[in-house]
């Protein structure tokens, strides 16, 4: 949507790109990543359907899942460090927060195969292969568990790491999961641990995937990135030297890791110089990491600004 501006000064402030490119550091570790987990979803496949394990199955297909995942995120965070086009002024940094958002509803729609499988054996559980679920379980917990340190450090910064950080980490959980529940049969011969375990994988994917659909879904509506308030934000700006009024302030996510800013600063004194609009810049990034900054100055006394009434967009 564009908006006819009236004013005489419309000032951009471009400082850096936040944490823009950090995604570039996790290339090998989605590569590492994604070969590990497809080579384990196919031996557990195997093993499960050998030893008749929905257990171990339902992991085989959260993992698969999860592989499609890491492939999308990777593609995400590549495309995120194409430069702007014409077409695509911002680049393609939006992918990001799209690849969140399928990573967490793909993974809430395998879940729900997993627990409709699982409820139709607890009626009529059949054997299961207990020491052979909790070595392939083993294996798992070790895979995923590598695999989620690899993306460790990105998870606090990048909601496109963190999603695969989350869905690796809730890999190794599910594996503790279903090694538990090869030894409860093994101790008691109840094959209908089997399918109940599934259930409880389920309720912890979806426990742990709910804040990343959350979260994503936010960042997709062009909402505030959640941790900034637009309030602080706003008076920030109003803080600054000569400025006496601040209107249509929007405060929103290019990607998964950096936040724009456009505003208006009505400034009775007139314009002040490039050396205010840095300032502010540098502020706005230190204090919120919000590092893509447009303020456009309006004097005083002038033809009023048809964004300046709240609610206007």
């Amino acid at each position: 949507m564009a908006h006819d501006h009236d004013q005489a000064h419309h000032d951009h402030a471009h400082h850096g790109l936040g944490h823009g490119h950090a995604p570039a550091r996790f290339g090998r570790a989605f590569a590492v990543g994604i070969a590990l987990n497809a080579g384990f979803v196919l031996v557990e496949a195997i093993f499960g359907v050998l030893s008749d394990s929905v257990a171990l199955l339902a992991d085989a297909g959260h993992n698969l899942s999860d592989v499609l995942g890491l492939v999308v995120a990777w593609a995400a965070a590549t495309l995120g460090r194409r430069p702007p086009s014409p077409r695509f002024t911002y680049g393609l940094r939006g992918s990001s927060i799209l690849a969140a958002l399928f990573n967490a509803v793909f993974l809430l729609v395998a879940t729900g195969a997993i627990a409709w499988e699982a409820i139709g054996r607890l009626h009529a559980p059949p054997p299961v292969a207990g020491r052979t679920v909790i070595v392939v379980a083993l294996i798992g917990i070790a895979i995923n568990g590598v695999t989620a340190w690899l993306f460790a450090s990105g998870r606090e910064s990048d909601l496109n790491i963190r999603g695969a950080y989350l869905h690796m980490l809730a890999d190794a959980a599910v594996s503790a999961g279903v090694v538990l529940a090869g030894l409860a049969i093994l101790a008691t011969g109840w094959t209908w641990i089997d399918p109940l375990v599934s259930l409880v994988i389920v309720v912890v994917i979806v426990a742990g995937t709910w804040g990343l659909l959350r979260d994503s879904v936010i960042l997709s509506l062009a909402a505030v990135p959640p941790g900034i308030d637009p309030e602080a934000v706003r008076r920030c700006l109003a803080e600054r030297p000569g400025v006496a009024e601040v209107h249509d302030l929007h405060v929103w996510a290019m990607s998964t890791t950096e936040t724009a800013l456009t505003a208006h600063l009505v400034m009775p004194a007139g314009h002040p110089g490039n050396p205010f609009l840095g300032e502010c810049a540098q502020v706005l990034r230190a204090r919120f990491g919000i590092a893509h900054v447009t303020l456009q100055v309006e004097l005083a006394g002038g033809p009023a600004c048809a964004l300046a009434p709240e609610g206007v967009v």
